[in-house]
């Protein structure tokens, strides 16, 4: 029925497989690897394998998708309530809601009245309509970004409220995408990735944390794959859009003389700095000249006072804090910093917050760290693994945001809860929040008292 075959044939298809095999991983070991340089023929040859390796998994994705629910509370406490509990604030305050909604499987922002909780104006913003205007969807580097959102895994993070209801957004290394108060895009960003924080300064400008690929790194340091290192900056835009100042924090590093924190290590670190808030200067103080920055980085647990007019880091704070997020400016001599109190450990695979996340004050006059309200934070529980935020008001009050638990939580001078809020679906699960943030300045109030003036207006 078959034909017969000599051996020595056989031996030589088995050798050529072996051979084959062999070629065909080190091509898939050279597309993944670090440091490999675009080289023609071998370079293309390098991505047919790999795409080529990747299809057993797209298969079963194709077959058997993800079904997880994104961005739901994994420990999903037992939790009574739902939305928001306890009581108004007296003074007119706003909070301008960034959360996930488990019903809706997307991210919504709201404007809430905290004199009585009403929700003023909700933004829904449609990302999967707003890809539609991007120039270079398939660009590589928005691989994961067009892969969450086939997915409904989007977050919108940090939304920031601009003149006519207009709002800065984005969902985490994502373009930039600018909204009206319709939810109507009004322009988007796509030259880098965009993530983490945005902050308004004195002058209406937007700090927000960037990463860049190809990098600002020469790839002999970190490679030349998209995913091989991750390359944080800082831009400040125009409200339109514009760069006006863009700066590599690697960069910065190596030309601060910290190269050592970024390639000093016993072993390769791709994510060795993780930018994750910036906090402009708004005024000229004892310690910071206006136009200054605050970075909080993440892996290095470090908080640097940067100044972008001279390329200087004035200033440097560790120690007193691990894997934190969110820096504030309290005074002329204080700030505040979100510490999520995050460890790795050598028995968990991930780690552990440390107890409850804290809130720290630093005071450059005393050189001194000391821990605000300690004990409502440990009453509450606050446990942020990663993201989260505070913010402590001109009277004392304080506000805390616990990312991963979707809750917020509005504290006294004294420490006492005056009210909380818990971001839970219809399905009765809690989903996570997208860093909100109070809005209590007189700037921002009237802001917000004219953008509502003009919606009844039109209305």
């Amino acid at each position: 029925m078959f034909k017969k075959i000599e051996i020595w044939i056989l031996y030589l298809i088995l050798v050529f497989a072996f051979i084959s095999c062999i070629i065909f991983g080190a091509l898939v070991k050279r597309q993944l690897k670090t440091e490999s340089k675009k080289i023609p023929i071998i370079t293309p040859l390098s991505k047919a394998a790999l795409f080529l390796s990747e299809i057993p998994e797209n298969v079963i994705k194709m077959i058997k998708p993800d079904t997880r629910f994104p961005h739901r509370n994994k420990k999903n406490r037992k939790l009574d309530y739902s939305g928001f509990k306890g009581l108004f604030n007296d003074k007119e305050k706003y909070l301008l809601l960034s959360r996930y909604n488990g019903d809706s499987r997307k991210s919504v922002i709201e404007l809430i009245d905290l004199t009585n909780f009403k929700s003023l104006h909700t933004w829904d913003p449609d990302i999967n309509e707003y890809i539609k205007r991007l120039e270079d969807p398939e660009n590589e580097k928005w691989k994961k970004f067009m892969d969450f959102a086939k997915q409904d895994r989007l977050k919108v993070y940090h939304p920031l409220l601009l003149n006519n209801g207009s709002i800065i957004l984005q969902t985490y290394f994502s373009p930039l995408f600018k909204i009206n108060s319709d939810s109507e895009l009004e322009w988007v960003k796509e030259d880098v990735k965009y993530h983490h924080s945005a902050e308004e300064d004195m002058d209406g400008n937007i700090w927000i944390c960037v990463g860049y690929y190809p990098y600002k790194i020469e790839g002999r340091y970190v490679g030349y794959n998209v995913n091989s290192f991750r390359d944080d900056g800082i831009r400040k835009l125009s409200p339109e859009g514009d760069i006006l100042f863009d700066k590599s924090v690697s960069e910065l590093f190596i030309e601060n003389k910290m190269e050592y924190l970024l390639f000093g290590m016993n072993r390769w670190v791709k994510d060795p700095i993780h930018l994750n808030d910036i906090q402009p200067v708004y005024q000229d103080g004892k310690y910071w000249r206006k136009g200054d920055v605050f970075l909080s980085l993440r892996n290095q647990s470090m908080i640097i006072l940067y100044r972008p007019s001279t390329n200087k880091i004035i200033w440097k704070g560790t120690g007193e804090f691990s894997n934190q997020h969110d820096v504030d400016i309290l005074d002329e001599t204080k700030i505040s910093i979100f510490d999520n109190n995050y460890k790795y450990t050598g028995n968990r695979r991930r780690g552990l917050v440390d107890g409850n996340n804290r809130v720290i004050i630093y005071d450059f006059e005393k050189d001194e760290y000391t821990l605000y309200n300690e004990k409502s934070l440990i009453r509450e529980k606050v446990k942020s693994t990663r993201g989260g935020s505070s913010e402590i008001l001109d009277n004392g009050d304080f506000l805390v945001e616990e990312t991963h638990g979707g809750r917020l939580l509005y504290f006294n001078k004294d420490g006492s809860l005056r009210w909380s809020y818990l971001n839970r679906a219809d399905d009765g699960n809690i989903y996570n929040l997208g860093w909100s943030r109070i809005l209590n300045s007189d700037r921002k109030i009237s802001l917000i008292n004219n953008f509502l003036g003009s919606r009844s207006l039109i209305k």
